[in-house]
């Protein structure tokens, strides 16, 4: 008999490849999805997939999605919103998964997909980054700090128990299924909230103003497929539990995306972002949304042996190729 395999956030950018790839797996017998959002998976093709109408802050409904999985896969997260918002979301929504997948019966493993973002945006962080290097997150950007502190809950909750546990850390996912990456680049938000002339007018200047600061730091990119193949891998028990790494082969810098998503770049020291990391770090009452300037303040770049050489994960898309296949989709 296969696995019954649930899944929380099967809806999301991440999760509706995770799920296409557990229903291909003959190890998979049965999934079970749960979002907050109305969902038909046989409008997908899917077959082995049933899907309820929940949500993770609801401990009731995360205890009865768990009940009688032998596999728990977490990827519901709230990565764009502000603080309190996705803090909420986050923290009290995970905690309540990790708690429920312990006491449930049945379940003998989770999978849980985090982030590079759990490293934090330290200086003193080694290039590359490996899974040994500690998650201490970066208090000033939220994302990166609740990543940091989930990981946290799920020690705290797991650590002692018999359940194997599997943690993901993927660079920025993109690709033709994962376009968060272009649509929240600001001279593409600006553009859709103009009326049809105006935006017309800002769209043919987005090819002659540089309105991206590039200060030239590489980053990686990950296909939506390659950390849906990943999931697959941990949900089965390949390898070893532990954490894995998941990035393309290559680096990209921020110059290469502003030209994929519509605008062009203008070389910056990097001296100028990590001021400007610096000073919002410090003023009060900041959006959320300006605390993702200080991704560009240091590489994160990581080192993916580990998911190579034990899960026997091989990407089939480098950071390049994810963007090409992304910035075709737009």
């Amino acid at each position: 008999m296969g696995l019954t395999v649930a899944v929380t956030g099967p809806t999301g950018e991440i999760g509706m490849s995770a799920v296409a790839a557990l229903e291909q797996h003959p190890e998979v017998d049965r999934i079970v999805g749960m979002a907050r959002r109305p969902f038909d998976p046989a409008a997908h093709g899917w077959t082995r997939t049933e899907y309820r109408q929940g949500d993770i802050l609801d401990r009731a409904s995360v205890d009865d999605l768990v009940a009688d999985a032998d596999v728990v896969v977490h990827l519901a997260y709230l990565i764009l919103g502000s603080r309190t918002e996705s803090r909420r979301v986050n923290l009290t929504g995970t905690r309540n998964v990790f708690e429920a997948t312990v006491a449930a019966e049945r379940a003998n493993r989770l999978v849980y997909t985090s982030s590079v973002a759990a490293y934090g945006y330290h200086a003193d962080n080694p290039v590359p980054l490996t899974e040994d290097v500690p998650t201490r997150g970066s208090d000033e950007h939220y994302y990166s700090a609740q990543k940091a502190e989930c990981e946290q809950v799920l020690h705290e909750v797991t650590d002692g128990t018999d359940l194997d546990v599997y943690v993901l850390r993927p660079c920025i996912v993109a690709g033709p299924k994962a376009p968060a990456l272009a649509d929240n680049m600001p001279w593409r938000t600006i553009r859709e909230s103009l009326p049809s002339p105006l935006a017309s007018a800002v769209g043919l200047l987005q090819g002659v103003l540089p309105l991206a600061p590039n200060p030239g730091v590489p980053l990686q990119l990950v296909h939506h497929d390659d950390v849906a193949a990943a999931i697959a891998l941990a949900a089965v028990g390949a390898g070893v539990p532990g954490a894995y790494n998941l990035a393309g082969e290559g680096e990209i810098t921020l110059g290469d995306v502003a030209r994929a998503t519509g605008t062009r770049s203008v070389r910056v020291p990097q001296a100028t972002v990590r001021a400007a990391s610096a000073a919002i770090a410090r003023l009060p009452l900041m959006p959320a949304m300006a605390e993702w300037v200080h991704i560009g303040r240091t590489s994160v770049v990581m080192d993916t042996f580990r998911a190579r050489s034990l899960l026997g994960w091989e990407p089939k898309y480098t950071s390049q190729q994810t963007l090409r296949e992304l910035e075709r989709s737009l």
